[in-house]
């Protein structure tokens, strides 16, 4: 299944990391970003099919980008990435509209599953 996936975190290595388990397994990435203004801006101008997005970065966090992209696109799918310790956030995020999370260290196999699982 292909789809177009935007990649948001303030980490390259962990879009670089993203980027790789989502290429071996068919999808597209179609742009990166580095924080959540960003993130809304490139999500507006490239429309893809599923956002990845990190919770803590600077100048506009995860939360705020979500709720944000969801009123501009109620239809918006967005799996939120945290690291361990950050349940909270991960469940207001969740409550924000986002479809799932997962936990870094990535794990291909879970990233796999969780973005299918938001694709459907």
């Amino acid at each position: 299944m292909s789809a177009n996936v935007l990649i948001v975190d303030d980490a390259a290595f962990m879009r670089m990391m993203l980027k790789d388990i989502l290429t071996k397994n068919g999808f597209t990435v179609i742009g990166e970003a580095e924080n959540g203004n960003v993130a809304v801006e490139k999500y507006m101008e490239l429309q893809p099919d599923l956002t990845v997005m990190d919770i803590t970065m600077p100048e506009m966090d995860g939360l705020q980008a979500v709720k944000e992209i969801r009123k501009r696109d109620g239809k918006a799918r967005i799996i939120m990435c945290s690291a361990m310790g950050q349940q909270s956030m991960v469940i207001e995020a969740i409550q924000s509209g986002a479809k799932d999370f997962v936990v870094k260290p990535f794990q291909a196999e879970r990233v796999v599953e969780a973005v299918t699982k938001a694709l459907k």
